[in-house]
């Protein structure tokens, strides 16, 4: 009677267990991409000023007056001032070393002033470039490539996404032999573009118009889906 009660108690607690599992076999997850490409029409790009002076402060003036002069001229190239932003200004000291042993000593000192501008008409984007570097610009840190308005392009992509994903749901149920029921959960891992990046670490020494080739940009979205399986 006691090896009776045992074993009744024993599937009592893996009873639950069964039935979960069950639920679990009762459900087919799967995931989707949707991917939509277009050209971009803005850029973002990544300019500095530097400056060298024996003195610190005119080094540091040096770059304020360079930087002065860019902005300026951004502006007379219709660059409204929301799409301008400093982003960085730094003063670093340059060192001489001697072959006595003795410390390094300072020779000079070097002042830079990093802005960001935005450039909603990428069709002007290498007259903008030329003008920049013309008024004192001499670094070119980094370009990017976006679109302005993507919300449509997003809403396709996700779309795709979600055909995909019903799609692989659709054959995987074909294949086990049973049939896709509703879906239970949705989700979405994420939607829209990877900025497109130009090299970085450039020297702006161009005297004319800089060539820009934008390429395509693209757009994606992914889900994940789960599915009930009817029978």
């Amino acid at each position: 009677m006691r090896i009776l009660w045992m074993v009744f108690v024993a599937l009592i607690a893996v009873s639950p267990q069964v039935a979960l599992a069950e639920d679990t076999e009762r459900e087919i997850v799967v995931s989707g991409e949707g991917t939509v490409s277009a050209a971009p029409d803005m850029a973002t790009v990544f300019v500095g000023v530097s400056r060298q002076a024996r003195r610190a402060g005119d080094a540091l003036q040096e770059a304020s007056e360079g930087a002065a002069a860019v902005l300026a001229r951004l502006e007379s190239e219709g660059i409204a001032l929301r799409d301008i932003q400093t982003r960085n200004i730094g003063l670093s000291p340059q060192y001489a070393r001697s072959n006595d042993g003795s410390p390094p000593r300072v020779t000079g000192y070097v002042a830079s002033n990093d802005l960001m501008v935005r450039v909603l008409d990428i069709d002007r984007l290498g007259t903008v470039l030329d003008a920049i570097v013309a008024d004192g610009a001499n670094a070119m840190n980094g370009l990017y490539f976006d679109i302005q308005e993507r919300g449509d392009l997003e809403q396709i992509a996700r779309a795709q996404a979600v055909g995909v994903a019903r799609e692989k749901a659709e054959v995987l149920a074909e294949a086990a032999g049973v049939t896709l029921g509703a879906v239970l959960t949705i989700s979405e891992g994420g939607a829209g573009p990877a900025p497109f990046a130009a090299d970085r670490g450039l020297m702006m020494e161009a005297r004319s118009a800089v060539p820009i080739a934008g390429g395509e940009i693209d757009i994606r979205a992914t889900v994940t889906i789960v599915f009930a399986i009817a029978d």
